[in-house]
C-alpha cells in the first residue's frame, strides 16, 4: 500500500495543484455559489456547491469511460452541449437581470423562496453542461493522468476534484454570509443581482462563442 501510495503522489500532487489553480480562478460556478449565498442564505449557497460537487462526477465517469473522447472529437456533440450550457447561463443571467428591488422586509422574506433542490440543480445543471469543464478532465486524465494508472487511483483523483470543489466553494458560502458582509449586501443587492446577470450571460457568450 505504502509503494503504491509512493508511485503515484507525484501525479497526485500534480493532479491536485492543477484543480486547486483551476477552481479558485472565478468563473460561472464560483459566481452561481456568490449570487446564491448573498441573494439567499448560506445554506443555498453550500446546497449550490454540492450540486457542483456531485456534477464533477459526471465528467469524471463519462472520462473515464472514453465518452469524454468522443464528445471532444464530435463537433455536432460539443456543440450541443457548449449551447445548453451557454443558454442555461444566460437563462440565469436574465433571472438577475429581471429582478426588482427590495426594501429590507422583502430581503428577509426573499431568503426562504428557494428550495434546496433548486440551488443544488443550478449548480449540478451549470457544471454540468460547462463545456470548459469537459476539456479540463479530459486534459487532466490523457495529459496528466498516466494510461498505466490503476482505475481505482483515478477514481480517487476524480474524488480529490470534487472534494476540492465542495471545500473552496463551501468556504465561499460561509465568507459571504458573515453578518458584516450580508448587511453591506442588503443595501446594494439590486446592483449586484444586476452586476451577476451580466457577469453570467458574459460568460454564456463567451461559451457559445468559444472554440474547443
Amino acid at each position: 500500500m505504502e509503494l503504491l501510495f509512493n508511485n503515484y503522489l507525484s501525479e497526485f500532487i500534480a493532479v491536485l495543484s492543477i484543480t486547486v489553480l483551476t477552481i479558485i480562478i472565478p468563473g460561472p460556478d464560483f459566481f452561481i455559489v456568490v449570487r446564491n449565498s448573498l441573494a439567499y442564505t448560506r445554506r443555498s449557497g453550500i446546497f449550490t456547491t454540492l450540486g457542483v460537487s456531485f456534477a464533477v462526477w459526471i465528467h469524471v465517469i463519462y472520462t473515464l469511460a472514453g465518452i469524454g473522447l468522443i464528445l471532444s472529437k464530435s463537433i455536432v456533440l460539443f456543440t450541443i452541449v457548449k449551447y445548453l450550457g451557454a443558454a442555461y447561463l444566460m437563462y440565469l443571467g436574465w433571472q438577475c437581470l429581471k429582478s426588482r428591488p427590495l426594501n429590507s422586509e422583502q430581503y428577509i422574506k426573499q431568503e426562504r423562496k428557494i428550495s434546496d433542490y433548486s440551488s443544488f440543480k443550478m449548480g449540478f445543471i451549470n457544471n454540468a453542461l460547462n463545456p470548459k469543464a469537459t476539456l479540463f478532465f479530459l486534459s487532466l486524465f490523457t495529459q496528466v493522468v498516466s494510461v498505466e494508472t490503476p482505475f481505482a487511483i483515478q477514481i480517487i483523483y476524480g474524488a480529490t476534484v470534487s472534494l476540492s470543489c465542495l471545500i473552496w466553494f463551501s468556504l465561499v458560502a460561509v465568507f459571504l454570509n458573515q453578518k458584516s458582509v450580508k448587511n453591506t449586501f442588503e443595501s446594494i443587492q439590486h446592483y449586484f443581482e444586476k452586476l451577476m446577470g451580466v457577469v453570467l450571460i458574459t460568460f454564456g457568450i463567451k461559451v457559445a462563442l468559444a472554440s474547443k
